[in-house]
């Protein structure tokens, strides 16, 4: 099985969870946020299947340094145009795999869906 992997390489997360993949000896094509973007429709389709709550991530450094009219009155629409624009502001890393999406790393929620 090869999924699809988003993140930006420098980010911890990414690298326990890509740490995760190639001792499962999971296959993965990884798509780096800083140099590659993110797509609108593929990011509309996060936020339908996760949440745009789940899927921006606010505790990071680029959330926390908008200007607070940008982080304000947050609902799906302003949330993804967000992510689109600055793609640092997504919750890494983002897997899809097969019937689903998963975001973050949590080993337990990784071993049931690609272990």
């Amino acid at each position: 099985m090869t999924i699809h992997f988003y993140g930006i390489t420098n980010c911890d997360t990414v690298k326990k969870a890509r740490t995760w993949l190639d001792a499962k000896g999971v296959g993965y094509e990884f798509h780096d946020f800083k140099k590659e973007g993110a797509d609108q429709d593929r990011v509309r389709g996060w936020v339908e299947a996760v949440g745009w709550e789940r899927l921006l991530n606010r505790k990071g450094t680029t959330f926390r340094s908008l200007e607070p009219a940008q982080k304000e009155n947050l609902d799906a629409e302003k949330a993804i145009r967000l992510m689109v624009a600055r793609p640092t502001t997504i919750k890494r890393p983002v897997v899809e795999c097969g019937d689903g999406v998963l975001v973050g790393f949590a080993a337990e929620e990784w071993d049931a869906k690609l272990g």
